[in-house]
């Protein structure tokens, strides 16, 4: 049975960004997909995780417009288990309540994995419990280029009035448009660098870099990171009077 949405003064929106497997399979002197194999396991000790500790939406970087550039092996073997994955978790996800979301660019991603994704929102959509947002092809560059297409678009068109245009105006053309701004975004392996995603939305966000590999991450640690953030002094450019 799912678990109900605990309440707290947690984030209630945790985006992360899920490096280190080819580094962990390194060290077990093993090739770069065996890691990302082991990787894909610890999402759902994620998921289970986020209700107890008041987590209502889960957003994860899975491949980057960037990591095209990465080998054909590679980029052939993480597309095989992008359908793998949706094809095992969707109807485990569904039956855990969990609404299941994709963002990014679908454009290069091939017909049948297109066909999985969309298979899967849908098989959730009536979800409504946690919500797991995973970024697939996505770029938040591209993104906010994408999300300017649009806007001009409808500008051209007639639909929208230039002098409308502000930072309330873009944000309802990004991928995003139906999440709340990530309140805490994690990133694993050492690196402390945001690698392009969610440029937009994690203007205000708090961020943890944190040494521990991806395949290493614990339902534990992600928990002690959650709770760490309620303690913070979140003033958004105010000051205490």
């Amino acid at each position: 049975m799912a678990k109900p949405i605990r309440e707290g003064n947690g984030p209630r929106h945790v985006a992360v960004i899920m490096d280190g497997n080819g580094r962990w399979a390194r060290q077990r002197g093993r090739p770069r997909l065996f890691g990302h194999h082991a990787g894909a396991k610890r999402i759902r000790e994620l998921v289970e995780a986020c209700p107890d500790l008041g987590v209502r939406y889960l957003t994860i970087f899975a491949f980057s417009t960037e990591n095209w550039k990465r080998t054909q092996t590679e980029v052939a073997g993480l597309m095989s288990l992008f359908r793998r994955y949706i094809a095992k978790e969707t109807r485990a996800l569904c039956e855990e309540n969990v609404r299941v979301r994709f963002i990014g660019d679908r454009v290069r991603l091939d017909a049948k994995l297109i066909r999985l994704m969309d298979e899967m929102e849908t098989y959730t959509e009536h979800c409504t419990g946690v919500n797991l947002t995973i970024a697939l092809n996505y770029g938040g560059r591209d993104e906010v280029a994408r999300a300017t297409r649009r806007l001009a678009q409808d500008v051209a068109a007639g639909k929208l009035c230039p002098d409308s245009v502000n930072e309330e105006t873009l944000p309802k053309y990004l991928d995003t448009y139906v999440l709340p701004d990530p309140d805490l975004v994690i990133r694993t392996s050492g690196e402390a660098r945001i690698s392009n995603f969610l440029l937009w939305q994690s203007a205000y966000a708090e961020y943890e870099f944190v040494d521990t590999l991806w395949p290493d991450f614990s339902a534990e640690e992600f928990g002690m990171l959650t709770k760490a953030y309620g303690a913070r002094d979140r003033r958004y450019g105010a000051v205490k009077a």
